[in-house]
Parts: C-alpha cells; structure tokens; sequence
C-alpha cells in the first residue's frame, strides 16, 4: 500500500497552488464586494480570463476524456486539485468539463448537450431536488407525462446550482407512479429552457444564490430522455456520488488555510508577555484542527482512489462528506477563537 504521491501528481499540485496564490487569492475582496452581482463574484468576461489563462497552463478537462480534448486526470488527482482550490474564497473551476452523467447520452443528445458543455458554449443544471425532497430524492412530485411524441413535465425543483444561468436541466421527473423510483420510476430528461421552464434566485446569506426552476406543461421530446425511461435515478447517482467526495476535498484545502492563518496568529499575538501559541489551549485547538484535517484527507483520497480503480465509492464518498462538511465547520470556529475579536471583522 503505497500513499506517496508520484512526482507528476506533485508537479500538478504544486502548479495548482501557484495559482490559485497568485491569480484567485488576490481578488478574493474583489469578490467579497461583488456579492450577488455575479455567480462567481467577478465579472463574466474576467472569470473567462482566468480559465483562459489556466488553459494556456494544460488546465482544460479536468476530468474531460482525451477524445474530448481533456486531460482525464482521474479522480484523485481532481481530489488534490480541488483541495488546492478550495483554498481560496473565490469560487473557480477549470473550464472544459461537464456532468458525468452526460457521457452516457447518445450521440444526437452528445453533440447538442455534452460537446457544447465541454467547450464552454452551453450551461448546465442538475434539477432533483424539490421542496419536500431533499435528503429523500426518491421523494420527488415533479411528473413527466407522456403526450404523443412528447413529454409533459409539471413541478418545481429548489436550491439548484447554476440553475439561474444554465441554458438546459438534467429534470428528474416521475414517469411511473406504480414502480419504485429506483427501478422503473423515475426518468432524466434534457430540457431546454426555450421549451418553457422558468427560473428565479434563491436568496441566501451569501453571494451564492441557487435557482428556483419552475415546469408548467413543457413538452420535451421524447428523443431527449437522458439513459433509459424509469431508469434515471441511478444517473442521479451517480451525479450525486461525485459531488460528495470532491466537496470533502475542497474542504481539506479551505481549512488548511484557515489552520494557516490561525498558527501565524496565534505566534505574533502577545498576551501577558508571551505569545498564545505558548498556551496549551490553543494549541488544543490547533492540534485537533490538524488531526480532522489529516483525516478528510485520506477519507476523500481513499474514496477518489476507489473511483479510478472502478469501484464503487458510495460508501466511503459519503463518509468523507459527512466528515469533511463537519470538519470545516469547527476548524472556523477555532479559528476565529484563537483570533479573538479580530476573527469576527
């Protein structure tokens, strides 16, 4: 069992690094001031910059498969990437990528959905959750009909990621209300908001906002089933399963350097003649921040290395989520401990 990196898995984290310090660290106030003005928080036209610039550097495609023009650097090197850069505020991705479960589409819905995704011309969305089904996506109300040649979809989906930009959903929909909605239930649907749906910002205490999407009667042909009709549960699946180890990863990387912040705090900061460093409740702190933090490394890490060798992760991807969504909650709040009254400005 080997858990050294290799020197090519280095030189990528490394470069990573690099810019996210000199590129994306540099503009987080930029960002902050933006709040709710952009998705990103920065202007359209210098975010598109940014990826260029990445690009130019051989970040383009991710995970994107070499017949598309990606690197498919597989997961665990996406895992140490995205612990690089969550460690920066400002929300970037590397550009050339698109949803996994769009691979699976056939090649008519492939050069009208996933190539233009790919190639930065066209915004997805992935609509599943509903306002009582979250936690429980097989909870969902939202129906497709079948009319003809068409499909009828009625519903409304909540907190979707990128839902007030995206130009097309991924729509979970029930097709078959006497079957489960894990076998036969359910269906995924490629739908274009020309076809009718509509969206609105969800408001948050952020800058992020997710999307309100609302279906009144829109017809989807039926050619735009995404897999198999009642069988597009699993796609969610499978889109859900990725998304839980890469959030544990960014959340290596954000407490990492909030830790950072903290340990260089804590030794300039002078307190009856020493500095808090020295006193062993802080050191607590920082001691038990650097444990949680090692280990969502190597539970994000094992559930990526699963992934690569075409296993299924499910298990250790929600447990590195779990773990890690908990962990960087209480390395901020330990942070901002040690900080005292300047962690709250």
């Amino acid at each position: 069992m080997d858990f050294a990196l290799s020197e090519e898995q280095k030189m990528i984290q490394q470069t990573v690094r690099q810019f996210v310090t000199r590129e994306l660290i540099p503009l987080e106030n930029e960002v902050l001031r933006n709040e709710g003005k952009f998705p990103s928080g920065l202007e359209p036209e210098h975010y598109g910059a940014l990826q260029q610039k990445a690009k130019d550097m051989g970040f383009w495609g991710i995970n994107t498969p070499e017949e598309y023009g990606g690197a498919n650097l597989g997961a665990v090197m996406s895992g140490l990437i995205a612990m690089e850069i969550g460690r920066t505020l400002v929300p970037f991705s590397f550009g050339g990528g698109a949803d996994n479960i769009l691979y699976l589409a056939n090649e008519q819905q492939k050069a009208e959905y996933l190539v233009p995704t790919i190639e930065g011309k066209r915004h997805s969305c992935f609509a599943l959750t509903e306002p009582e089904a979250g936690s429980d996506p097989s909870a969902i109300h939202a129906t497709a009909v079948k009319d003809g040649g068409d499909w009828v979809i009625n519903g409304q989906k909540v907190f979707i990621t990128g839902g007030n930009e995206a130009d097309f959903a991924m729509v979970f929909a029930v097709t078959d209300r006497n079957k489960p909605p894990q076998n036969g239930g359910v269906t995924c649907f490629l739908v274009d908001r020309s076809m009718g749906w509509t969206s609105r910002p969800v408001p948050t205490m952020g800058g992020w906002s997710p999307a309100e999407l609302f279906f009144e009667n829109v017809r989807v042909p039926a050619d735009h089933v995404l897999g198999e009709v009642g069988y597009g549960f699993s796609l969610g699946m499978q889109w859900i399963g990725q998304g839980r180890w890469l959030i544990a990863s960014r959340s290596v990387g954000t407490a990492e350097r909030l830790l950072q912040m903290a340990v260089d705090y804590a030794n300039q900061r002078v307190t009856f003649g020493k500095p808090i460093a020295d006193r062993q409740a802080i050191q607590w702190m920082i001691a038990d921040s650097q444990v949680e933090i090692q280990a969502t490394r190597w539970l994000s890490l094992h559930a990526a290395w699963k992934t690569d060798q075409g296993l299924d992760n499910r298990h250790e991807a929600s447990i590195a989520k779990l773990h890690g969504a908990g962990m960087v909650n209480r390395v901020v709040d330990r942070v901002m401990q040690i900080h005292g009254g300047m962690g709250y400005t």
